[in-house]
């Protein structure tokens, strides 16, 4: 059974940090581009950060323009972990963090996701 569990969401300060975790488990995770996306509300989901596999990508990394030089994605293969690092957090971060899995191959795709956890950037 294929999860993805999001966790470090919360309510935070203009200027503040945090933290999220994903933890997968039922799927080969070291073969898998693991991602974080987030919807904000009225607005589509979209790419927050990426990491590729290390072993087939090398570990890129890949940020959108909004998060560059403020967040740093991660992973931890041996615990199937990504990470996002969030810092120097503006109210226009404020939205639901997705963790995404996703691994290609030429016949077909795979990709899942987590049910999402809150962030709030709010004074």
């Amino acid at each position: 059974q294929v999860q993805l569990v999001e966790s470090g969401g919360g309510l935070v300060q203009p200027g503040g940090s945090l933290r999220l975790s994903c933890t997968a488990s039922g799927f080969s995770f070291g073969r898998y581009v693991m991602s974080w996306h987030r919807q904000a509300p009225g607005k589509e989901r979209e790419l927050v950060a990426s990491i590729a596999s290390v072993n087939i990508g090398g570990g890129s990394t890949n940020y959108a323009d909004s998060a560059k030089g403020r967040f740093t994605i991660s992973r931890d293969d041996a615990k199937n972990t990504v990470v996002l690092e969030m810092n120097s957090l503006k109210p226009e971060d404020t939205g639901v963090y997705y963790c995404h899995a996703r691994w290609a191959t030429r016949l077909k795709e795979y990709d899942f996701w987590g049910q999402g956890t809150q962030v709030t950037v709010s004074s």
